[in-house]
């Protein structure tokens, strides 16, 4: 295993040191660090940041390897500069067996580019009818601990309960959609003025925020673990400050995009900006990113989510909802709160490996911490080609923007997945 000596680097925003990395380890941490057999990178203006985790990504395989597949996505994510992503349920089979998880678990550690950790679905084919098998799964070689339906919302509160009960067993956490589908039958964007003058189907705010209201008062009943997929909305933002307040166990995630892009973007009707939830307003907007900085909103998670071409160059009634997500998050999160070095550290690394239970993971680099960190040049800025991207999907809503930041390398336990900007393998 090679040695690498980094130098003059800020760790998350402070004063330039050295770091030596050996063994899979941060070895040394001080001034003018020396190590004959290092590899040595210069990361003079460059800010270290413990690897990024991200609790919501799409990796389409089994299934759907025409959109990505757990290697293509592994990449995106290590030149994203993340080292663990957690992988979404809904496959094809869906993930809602021991076999499966395992399936997707082992593709990530062949891929490794980044640790590829497993959602598994709450219940049987994402068909909101039984409970999937959460026990095997938590018991299986991948040990399962986030369950999940996205795309699909547990709807049947009496399911629910029974989800947040088995899971507290194992402190298990079920993070859900919210989303009343009996509110968002037929929805094509955010219900407002803007899909009001384009004659489009809307998708109601309320419908997000009745289901978050009824969950955290099933996980307070319960005393168990919630997560709240992609919130969108400023009134979601007052349920959940009202249940932490109260002490519940709920934890919540905003997307890059849901602190970006408002519903405008629906007036182009280029069905890229299509997504669930919707793009809503700049006023939700404003209190996502204040509910993020002063912590009511937990972490920022991607969402990612690859489309083939087929599924997004079409009309938009029938174009599928989702973005891309891992390659651009960072940026978007520079672009929103420019260089908070330590609230982007908190909201976008150590925070979610700690919801997720990733030991290893959100670790600032210090003497005997495993080596999963990544190395962004904040002056740098970048045009977003789509073609560029290692996704083997091309759906990014920020095509051709100029972003803030570039991710110079990034290490997973001591071996670089990313240097000088560019994949490893």
């Amino acid at each position: 295993m090679t040695a690498y000596l980094i130098t003059n680097v800020s760790v998350v925003g402070g004063e330039p040191i050295d770091l030596l990395i050996r063994d899979g380890v941060v070895a040394a941490v001080g001034d003018g660090l020396a190590a004959d057999d290092a590899t040595v990178i210069d990361a003079t203006g460059l800010v270290a940041l413990p690897g990024l985790v991200d609790l919501h990504t799409h990796l389409r395989e089994p299934g759907r390897e025409d959109a990505e597949t757990v290697e293509s996505g592994s990449r995106a994510a290590a030149l994203g500069g993340y080292t663990a992503v957690c992988a979404m349920a809904n496959t094809s089979p869906v993930a809602d067996t021991a076999g499966v998880v395992e399936q997707v678990w082992r593709l990530g550690r062949e891929a490794g580019l980044v640790d590829v950790q497993p959602i598994g679905a709450v219940t049987v084919g994402l068909a909101g009818e039984r409970l999937a098998e959460l026990g095997a799964m938590a018991d299986s070689a991948a040990g399962v601990r986030i369950f999940s339906d996205d795309g699909h919302c547990v709807a049947d509160p009496r399911l629910m309960r029974r989800a947040l009960e088995y899971v507290k067993a194992f402190d298990g956490v079920i993070a859900q959609h919210a989303e009343e589908p009996r509110l968002t039958e037929g929805a094509q964007m955010h219900e407002g003025e803007v899909s009001t003058r384009l004659g489009l189907t809307g998708w109601p705010a309320v419908a997000e925020e009745a289901i978050i209201a009824r969950d955290v008062l099933l996980a307070e009943h319960v005393g168990s673990r919630l997560h709240v997929c992609h919130v969108s909305t400023a009134g979601s933002v007052e349920v959940l400050r009202q249940a932490k307040a109260r002490g519940v166990r709920v934890t919540a995630e905003v997307t890059p995009h849901h602190l970006l892009l408002t519903d405008a973007k629906a007036e182009s009707y280029d069905p890229v900006f299509k997504v669930n939830p919707p793009l809503r307003t700049a006023a939700d907007i404003a209190a996502l990113r204040e509910a993020l900085a002063e912590g009511v909103i937990d972490i920022i998670a991607t969402d990612h989510a690859p489309h083939a071409v087929e599924d997004k160059e079409c009309e938009w009634a029938y174009a599928r909802p989702g973005m891309l997500g891992l390659e651009t998050a960072l940026s978007i999160a520079l672009d929103v709160f420019g260089p908070r070095w330590d609230l982007i550290a908190e909201r976008m690394s150590r925070t979610p490996a700690r919801i997720a239970g990733l030991a290893g993971h959100g670790l600032d680099p210090a003497p005997g911490v495993p080596a999963n960190l990544t190395l962004v040049d904040p002056a740098a800025r970048r045009l977003i080609e789509p073609a560029e991207m290692a996704s083997r999907s091309r759906n990014t809503p920020y095509a051709r923007m100029t972003l803030p930041g570039r991710i110079v390398a990034t290490f997973l336990r001591g071996e670089p997945t990313v240097l000088d900007g560019k994949a490893v393998k």
